[in-house]
Formats: structure tokens, C-alpha cells, sequence
């Protein structure tokens, strides 16, 4: 079992000091050092200009029951940064930024990429969030909005590439028995391995995700030399700013330069059983109304790996 202690601390140089030397840089860059497993203390790292935000938020723009004034009063009650990332909408994010200038907010959008892989989309600016929702997102979005839209993984990061943006994976080995990670979807052989380095960070730590999860996912993103975000993954108001991504930067420019540097790292702890249960029944409630069109997107999305498994452990038996 994994101690909920520091797993790795953060070394001073990696945050203040990037090697000119591309091989001694890459070797700074390795996951050790970048993320705890603890409740974050934002106030005092900010005392020593350190700037947390939560990377991954959900509000009633999608599949969750807080406002944006409830998530905003909470951000400031906590000294903390937001990225307002829905599922396939942006009305939150943009709302959120317009609120609240004060704020390090970071544009964002939560992508459910048809063959499994949820992807968060990070964006320099909300004039390019919602150019990129227009012209790539709106249209692909099917008649249960906050499930899978009609488009790959591969064909999401193909589009993003025209924009000034970050594209990191979600939970990258979650959720339950469904492939909403890409760690997942290439272990089970669903998806080729070599989509891994096209993204450029792996959520290291996931709110919503348990120990073992989170620890397999920072990992891969050591493999692969990714950067890292974190976040809460929240739906319930108590879950902001339970996993914060540090960065010494008060600027979503700056912030988002230091994800894709490495000048970055990771506090949090995942929700226990019952926060799990709260959240689990918020999800429910908001999902209802898709019922049927929700059952039918599972179904085709499905499928075709109950036949391939089917046609697998046939080829077995013989």
C-alpha cells in the first residue's frame, strides 16, 4: 500500500533553475520531485510565489450542480487559481473569466473523445477556446452532451495543433470499468501507444482516481518525458482545490509556458469512498435527462470491443 507521505518533493532548482544543457534539462525534468500526495497548503506556497490552481473543474455548464459564482467564491476563499473545464462546452470557462479578472483563471474545455480518452484542452487565450469550440467541438457534440462527441482522440489533438494551447490527458487510467484514459485504452490494445507523446502532459494527479491510478499515471508521463497537471476532477463544491498544479507564474501565459516546460509540480489527495458516492449520485442527477441517448453512445462506443474481445477468446479456444 501506498503512504499518503510525500511520494516526491519538490527540488528548488527544477523551479528556479533549467539547465542550458538539453541532456542535464531532460534529466531535471524526470517525475521525482514534482508531485505530492497531501492536502495542498496554497497560503503558504504563495508566500513564496508559488500559484496554485485546480486544473480541473466541473460546473453547471455540464454535469455538475455549482455555479460559477459558488466555484469563484470558493477559488477566492482559498486563494486559488481555476481552470473551469467542462465537458464539451465552454460557456463556464468563458463565464468564469469574464467574472472573475482577479483570478488566475486558466480557459479550458474537457474533450470525450469518441474511442475513449477524455482530454483537457488548456488555452492561452478565451479567443481561441471558443474559436476552437466553434469551428472543432460544437458540431461533433451528440444528443447526450456531456458524453463522447463525434470525433477520435487523434482527430481532437490534430485540431488542437492549430491553436496556442495544451492538450493533457485526463485520469489517464479511470474511470471504473469505462476507457476514459488513454493509459487504459493502450493497455487493452484499443488505441496504439505512439498517440501517448502527441499530448504534452498526463494529469499526474487525479482527484476523482485512486492511489494506484494516479501513481501508474505519473509514471507514464515519466516514460514518456510529459508534462504534468492536476485536479480536483470536481462536480461537488468541497472538492475544489483539493489537487492544485503549482507553478511560479501570475499569468495564464506564464502558467501554461511552465506546464509544457516542466517548472511545474503537483499537491493533492484523492476523494475518499463517501466523496466518491456524493459525487457518483451529483452525476446521476445531471445525466438523467440523457438517459436514452447516453445508453446508445455506450452501446456503439462499445461494441466493437465486446466483438474483438469475443473474436479474441475464440481464436483462443482453437
Amino acid at each position: 500500500m501506498i503512504s499518503d507521505t510525500i511520494l516526491y518533493i519538490p527540488r528548488k532548482e527544477i523551479l528556479e533553475n533549467v539547465e542550458s544543457d538539453e541532456s542535464r534539462e531532460k534529466r531535471a525534468r524526470v517525475v521525482p520531485g514534482r508531485v505530492w500526495f497531501r492536502h495542498p497548503a496554497a497560503g503558504e506556497l504563495a508566500e513564496q510565489g508559488l500559484r496554485g490552481v485546480d486544473m480541473h473543474c466541473h460546473t453547471n455548464h455540464s454535469d455538475a450542480p455549482v455555479s460559477i459564482a459558488d466555484a469563484l467564491a470558493r477559488a477566492r476563499g482559498r486563494g486559488i487559481g481555476l481552470a473551469v473545464t467542462d465537458h464539451n462546452v465552454i460557456s463556464g470557462s468563458l463565464a468564469a473569466v469574464k467574472e472573475a479578472p482577479d483570478l488566475l483563471l486558466i480557459p479550458g474545455i474537457e474533450v470525450s473523445a469518441f474511442d475513449g480518452p477524455h482530454i483537457l484542452v488548456y488555452f492561452y487565450s478565451t479567443a481561441d477556446l471558443r474559436h476552437f469550440y466553434l469551428h472543432c467541438i460544437r458540431d461533433r457534440v451528440q444528443e447526450s452532451p456531456f458524453l463522447a462527441i463525434r470525433a477520435t482522440t487523434s482527430e481532437i489533438l490534430d485540431m488542437a495543433d492549430s491553436y496556442s494551447c495544451i492538450c493533457a490527458a485526463a485520469h489517464p487510467y479511470g474511470y471504473l470499468i469505462f476507457n476514459k484514459g488513454i493509459g487504459r485504452c493502450v493497455e487493452r490494445d484499443y488505441l496504439p501507444e505512439d498517440l501517448i507523446p502527441r499530448f504534452d502532459a498526463l494529469e499526474a494527479i487525479c482527484g476523482g482516481m485512486n492511489r494506484t491510478g494516479n501513481v501508474r499515471a505519473m509514471h507514464l508521463a515519466e516514460r514518456h518525458d510529459l508534462g504534468i497537471v492536476g485536479g480536483s476532477d470536481a462536480h461537488l463544491l468541497s472538492d475544489y482545490g483539493t489537487v492544485l498544479t503549482f507553478s511560479p507564474a501570475d499569468t495564464v501565459g506564464d502558467f501554461l509556458d511552465n506546464v509544457r516546460q516542466h517548472k511545474n509540480f503537483v499537491i493533492g489527495k484523492e476523494k475518499n469512498i463517501f466523496e466518491k458516492g456524493l459525487m457518483g449520485t451529483a452525476l446521476i442527477a445531471r445525466y438523467l435527462p440523457y438517459t436514452i441517448p447516453s445508453l446508445s453512445i455506450h452501446y456503439e462506443q462499445n461494441i466493437p470491443r465486446v466483438r474483438r474481445f469475443l473474436r479474441r477468446a475464440g481464436g483462443l479456444r482453437k
